[in-house]
């Protein structure tokens, strides 16, 4: 299946777009995504390890399954006052 990130922030700079198109064996886990997005694009593989991924807008874990069909938007940290 193919699944469509979202990039925000720093991310879509990275990626050189605000979206990035991942594809993925069927019944795979957020955790196999985080892993599939740093094959796809190397230059966010840096950043993966503190970003959050949201699905129908609801941060999941890394053991969540991936929907088909969905966007899923990876979250950059956030900082500021």
């Amino acid at each position: 299946m193919t699944v469509t990130l979202r990039l925000y922030a720093g991310l879509r700079e990275r990626a050189g777009g605000d979206r990035l198109e991942v594809d993925l064996p069927a019944g795979s886990d957020v955790g196999g995504l985080r892993g599939a997005v740093a094959k796809a694009c190397p230059a966010l593989a840096p950043a993966l390890p503190s970003c959050r991924f949201a699905i129908a807008d609801e941060f999941v874990a890394d053991s969540a399954p991936v929907p088909p069909h969905v966007p899923i938007d990876l979250i950059p940290p956030v900082s500021g006052g």
